[in-house]
């Protein structure tokens, strides 16, 4: 299935819309506050405006639902985690509930050709006003070690050097809904949040700093 467009930025609701915002509202939110007690630390480094990237580290399907939370529910729909089309484009309703919970960016991870090169898609949608939400392990882990970041995140950068990185950790969420599981059980977990990045420098140094701006959080204990 190969990925669609992405819809132009509008300040008009779509049903989409609508129906994200009651499922953060009624399910996602009131879940993250009282079963796994997520804190925030850092929220102050979110960027106001679009667009930005944030970027994570990946253990859990968690992840994606809990980086969205911190937003208001007027700004979701300007909001795509990137996500891999093979996994969550590999039917039509799992499609259509990611498109519409999480309003994904669905992107090839394999068999890379030029009509589906993730590398353009995130460039068109960071020039579009949109901001991404990525893991640049490219994968969920184990949760108990970050894996090295590709180098996806560089070659976005270089064309739009302007646009802020936000590094963020997030803490026990493979804990509380590990890789292979589906069902998550209570866990503690946070979000910490850093200042954004702008980074110079070519796609190694630019790696380098990113990465290490995400492993420093981690190093952080919680207060």
């Amino acid at each position: 299935m190969s990925p669609a467009a992405l819809p132009p930025m509008t300040t008009r609701y779509t049903w989409r819309d609508f129906v994200q915002m009651a499922l953060f509202t009624l399910l996602v939110k009131p879940f993250l506050t009282f079963c796994i007690g997520l804190r925030v630390r850092g929220a102050e480094h979110l960027p106001r405006t679009d667009p930005f990237l944030l970027i994570a580290n990946h253990s859990s399907h968690l992840d994606t639902l809990a980086l969205l939370s911190l937003f208001p529910l007027s700004r979701l729909r300007h909001i795509h985690p990137v996500a891999a089309a093979d996994y969550f484009e590999r039917n039509k309703v799992v499609s259509l509930i990611t498109r519409t919970a999480c309003n994904i960016l669905p992107i090839a991870r394999r068999d890379i050709t030029t009509d589906n090169d993730p590398i353009p898609r995130m460039i068109a949608c960071l020039q579009a006003g949109k901001s991404l939400i990525l893991f640049p392990e490219g994968t969920r882990g184990s949760g108990a070690e970050m894996g090295p970041f590709r180098s996806g995140v560089a070659r976005v950068l270089e064309h739009v050097p302007h646009v802020p990185v936000v590094p963020a950790y997030l803490v026990n969420m493979g804990r509380s809904l590990p890789k292979g599981e589906y069902i998550p059980v209570p866990f503690f977990c946070e979000v910490r949040l850093g200042v954004p990045q702008q980074v110079q420098g070519n796609r190694h140094e630019v790696m380098q700093a990113l990465e290490g701006a995400v492993r420093q959080l981690a190093g952080e204990s919680s207060a």
